[in-house]
């Protein structure tokens, strides 16, 4: 900052001060040789007039240009610590690196849930984005069987297929217990992968 270098200061203004005494001379010689000029009606003392009055402004110039370089220089001192926080050191240079990459808990997040090497979660089947169960090739025997029983099966809130107890695809998500054959009526169809229909007709033969 200019305060904290007083001799640069008052040098700068000594220089300025000096300048303006010369540009003010000119101005007072060129006054005079005009004055001159015009009494003795010689043109030369007209033409020395002219030539001081450039010598004054080119001098105004000068100082212009010189004190527009002055203020859009900025001080060493400011210039040290642009780039620097209150401590010394770059703004990014204490940031934590897993700040930009995600922390642990992100990671798991966004990565592979199926994943247990990449540090995801491993989900067992209850996810919802599992693709539907396909639907039992029950046969018309057994169907007409089923379609009398009212033994228990499951279904799920939103899922067309009914399941047994303990089907791997169902797992623990919530289901609504039901007799099969309201399932049926509801609209609801036997799971493959737990063969409710096969199952229910088998027992109810024996």
């Amino acid at each position: 900052m200019s305060s904290n270098n007083p001799a640069s200061s008052s040098g700068g203004g000594r220089e300025s001060s000096g300048l303006l005494y010369v540009v003010l001379l000119c101005v007072l010689a060129a006054f005079a040789l005009l004055v001159v000029a015009l009494v003795s009606t010689q043109i030369l003392w007209a033409w020395g007039s002219v030539a001081l009055s450039v010598v004054g402004a080119a001098v105004l110039l000068l100082d212009w240009q010189r004190r527009r370089r002055a203020g859009a220089r900025p001080p060493v001192s400011e210039a040290a610590v642009a780039g620097k926080t209150v401590d010394g050191g770059d703004d990014d240079s204490d940031a934590d690196p897993q700040e930009d990459e995600g922390g642990p808990g992100e990671s798991q997040a966004t990565g592979d849930l199926d994943s247990v090497a990449t540090g995801g979660v491993r989900v067992g089947t209850n996810r919802d984005d599992q693709p539907e169960p396909a639907e039992e090739d029950t046969d018309a025997a057994d169907a007409l069987v089923v379609s009398e029983l009212t033994d228990e099966v499951l279904v799920l809130d939103e899922r067309p297929r009914y399941h047994l107890a303990g089907c791997a695809w169902v797992g623990d998500r919530p289901t609504i217990p039901l007799p099969v054959d309201e399932a049926r009526q509801l609209g609801f169809t036997p799971c493959a992968a737990c063969t409710p229909d096969a199952k229910l007709a088998a027992a109810a033969r024996k």
